[in-house]
């Protein structure tokens, strides 16, 4: 894959977040448990006037959906269906080793997920999908990926 746009920032992420979903209706995150699901929240939130869901690991059958309330992008108690979308993401915490996902069990999941002609985003940090040999494996139509550098003050 080549480099197509530069960013910065969370601001920069979700900008180019938006960008690359354009206008799709319905978007699907799957992700690890806990760490990815607020990173979901946040892209959720930059897209809040679509239809979000979010599906632990390959768990398919436990979709739930983001709710926006006025404090916060929350998913719903309730089972969503998230068949039928134009848009699958796939969070960097899928390809961590600690959750040996099963690459064609996640190939299955994003194809029965995925509406024909949808789109596959990956979205990491610190080149997840490079370091898990994914980039090679998954047939993303883009990665998003962003490093995380800071300092802590006294």
């Amino acid at each position: 894959m080549e480099n197509i746009n530069d960013w910065k920032g969370i601001n920069g992420q979700l900008v180019s977040f938006k960008k690359e979903v354009g206008d799709a209706k319905k978007i699907t995150f799957l992700g690890s448990p806990g760490v990815c699901t607020p990173f979901a929240e946040l892209l959720a939130y930059a897209v809040r006037d679509v239809e979000t869901n979010f599906v632990s690991l390959l768990d398919i059958e436990n979709s739930h959906q983001f709710e926006f309330k006025e404090y916060a992008m929350v998913l719903a108690d309730e089972i969503s269906d998230s068949h039928d979308s134009d848009v699958v993401v796939l969070l960097g915490g899928l390809s961590m080793p600690k959750y040996d996902v099963d690459l064609d069990e996640l190939k299955g999941v994003v194809d029965e997920i995925l509406k024909d002609g949808g789109k596959l985003i990956g979205v990491s940090f610190m080149d997840m999908f490079t370091k898990s040999g994914w980039l090679e494996k998954v047939d993303f139509d883009v990665v998003i990926d962003g490093t995380l550098t800071g300092v802590v003050k006294t």
